[in-house]
């Protein structure tokens, strides 16, 4: 994860990273300098070198990336697969809250290969009332001019939106709004808390109720309308497929952010538990993103369920749910090895899940009651 530009032209009310308890975006520049991008792309290259990769994922970060401009990301991007093997292919996605997207935009990061991911909390101006700009105006008018102009002019460049899940909001409406702008793609994310900030109506499974109201919309449509990672990931761990993803499983995570200094850091979710939390003290001037993968930090994400909490790896849903998002177990003076603060929300979304395809001959794991899923 690169990030292009490290300040936002909106401020969502709920944002973790500038109203969170890190700061450290503060003493950054706004934008990445030239010599920041150019050394990047060089690792980048050096790192697909050395492991003979045969993909590379980069995605264009911010705060809001497009303020650095459609161009630079172009040449950017294209700096790097100049640099990476003959036989290396690079993904390029820029995720963005769509405001700044045009027509001229577009056609520069469709001619460079980039697609677009967009950031939303639904598909009408009541689900985005948070999105707001510096002056508190609304920030749907301009985002949905900029999705809808993605998903008609340029659907080839079209990778999908990222949804923070908000259980206040009624979930299939808000699903069926999201559908509504044509997504090939749909993340639903959990809102960033920990233990020792917990998220609102923690304990009341009203996630996870959330969550699973939308899988059966999702399931019950008997098409594929739209990917929605989360339950995909799900119901292949539960036929005991592999599956990537931050929120479920145990494979390891094997991503880096570097931001506009330069700094190599980890994912920028870690800086909702405590300030310094995603800091390595590496750069890319300095350091390889080898070293960056030696970092005990990071070394923690790829260890499976060693990294786990006791009652974590006791729990018979471990390897569907490996222990949740690694930022979402954080507790003050106990670190991360701690269940989810999302626990009893994932189990019952799990086991819901678990029940749609109790008709398959599939072995699933006990409840913790003793009975079936």
């Amino acid at each position: 994860m690169v990030k292009a530009h490290g300040r936002c032209n909106l401020a969502c009310t709920y944002c973790y990273l500038y109203a969170g308890p890190d700061s450290t975006w503060r003493g950054r520049p706004p934008a990445a300098p030239a010599d920041v991008l150019d050394r990047t792309a060089t690792r980048i290259a050096e790192h697909a070198h050395a492991h003979a990769l045969p993909d590379v994922a980069v995605v264009l970060h911010g705060g809001e990336p497009l303020l650095a401009g459609a161009d630079t990301l172009a040449r950017f991007t294209s700096r790097v697969r100049e640099r990476v093997p003959a036989a290396c292919t690079v993904h390029a996605t820029v995720q963005t809250n769509a405001t700044l997207l045009t027509e001229k935009r577009l056609a520069a990061l469709s001619a460079a290969g980039i697609r677009v991911g967009v950031s939303l909390d639904g598909g009408t101006a009541a689900h985005n009332g948070r999105r707001v700009d510096h002056a508190g105006h609304p920030s749907w008018p301009a985002a949905a001019r900029g999705v809808r102009l993605l998903a008609e002019r340029f659907p080839e460049s079209y990778a999908g939106v990222l949804t923070v899940v908000d259980p206040t909001l009624d979930p299939v409406e808000t699903y069926d709004s999201l559908l509504a702008l044509a997504p090939p793609a749909l993340d639903l994310l959990l809102p960033h808390g920990n233990w020792s900030a917990p998220p609102p109506h923690h304990g009341e499974l009203r996630h996870g109720d959330w969550l699973c109201a939308v899988f059966d919309r999702w399931w019950a449509a008997g098409r594929r309308e739209t990917r929605v990672r989360l339950f995909e990931a799900c119901v292949a761990l539960l036929l005991g497929l592999p599956a990537s993803t931050e929120a479920l499983g145990l494979a390891p995570f094997d991503a880096v952010v570097v931001e506009t200094d330069g700094s190599v850091e980890q994912v920028d979710s870690l800086k909702s538990a405590y300030p310094g939390a995603a800091r390595t003290g590496l750069d890319v001037f300095r350091h390889s993103f080898d070293e960056a993968l030696r970092h005990p930090g990071v070394a923690a994400r790829q260890a499976g369920p060693a990294a786990l909490a006791a009652q974590c790896r006791a729990c018979p849903l471990l390897r569907v749910c490996g222990g949740g998002h690694y930022a979402h177990r954080y507790r003050a003076g106990h670190g991360f090895e701690n269940p989810s603060v999302y626990c009893a929300d994932l189990e019952r979304f799990i086991r819901h899940v678990a029940a749609r395809l109790a008709g398959t001959r599939v072995t699933l794991p006990a409840s913790r009651e003793g009975g079936t899923p």
